[in-house]
């Protein structure tokens, strides 16, 4: 074997241990998995591993909780299943009830969830939330049959009124995610709408 073969064999040999730079690069697949925001009104079994005695099935009332066995109230309306779970293991934890408690959350019965969504919209009023999956202000903008001649869409405003009464307002610039303009903010396109929110398109000033 000459040492010129010897020397393209060896390149070809070390071109194939490098891995593509693109596989470097890229970021991995975002595979998480959309949880459900827990509502009032929800009817939902708690599940508790190998206490089959603190297992109920119960519907978060107006203020938000649920009467357990032992603990008795606990608030986890506003939260994620993964969240409430987690609220409730601290709650047998902490009253020295269970030493590692694993609780299981799921939904049997679905509250209502609405949106609202008012102002320079070709069909304003409410509209139903998908149950296992989110919504932004642009799908709602979209369902609602998208703005009028004289909508001012780089200024929707959305009105939260938490549980607490705490009231919250975001302004997201839709007309720019809409068009895909350089300005269009990554972060007004990730608010997600809640049960209850108000989304109110303004008029232009001609």
């Amino acid at each position: 074997m000459s040492f010129a073969f010897r020397l393209v064999l060896f390149a070809l040999l070390a071109l194939a241990a490098i891995r593509p730079l693109g596989a470097i690069e890229n970021p991995p697949l975002d595979n998480k998995v959309y949880d459900y925001t827990l509502s009032l009104t929800d009817r939902v079994r708690i599940g508790v591993f190998q206490e089959d005695d603190l297992s109920v099935i119960s519907r978060i009332d107006a203020k938000g909780c649920v009467n357990l066995p032992l603990v008795g109230e606990v608030r986890i309306a506003g939260l994620t299943r993964r969240q409430a779970q987690k609220v409730v293991e601290d709650a047998y934890r902490d009253g020295r009830y269970l030493r590692n408690p694993q609780v299981t959350i799921t939904v049997e019965d679905y509250a209502s969830r609405e949106v609202s969504i008012q102002g320079q919209v070709r069909t304003p009023g409410r509209y139903a939330l998908p149950v296992e999956s989110t919504m932004t202000v642009v799908e709602l903008v979209t369902r609602a049959g998208g703005f009028t001649d004289t909508a001012k869409g780089t200024a929707v405003s959305v009105t939260r009124i938490s549980l607490d009464g705490e009231k919250q307002s975001f302004i997201i610039d839709v007309d720019s995610l809409i068009k895909g303009k350089d300005k269009a903010r990554t972060k007004d396109n990730s608010l997600l709408l809640q049960a209850g929110d108000i989304v109110y398109v303004p008029e232009r000033i001609i």
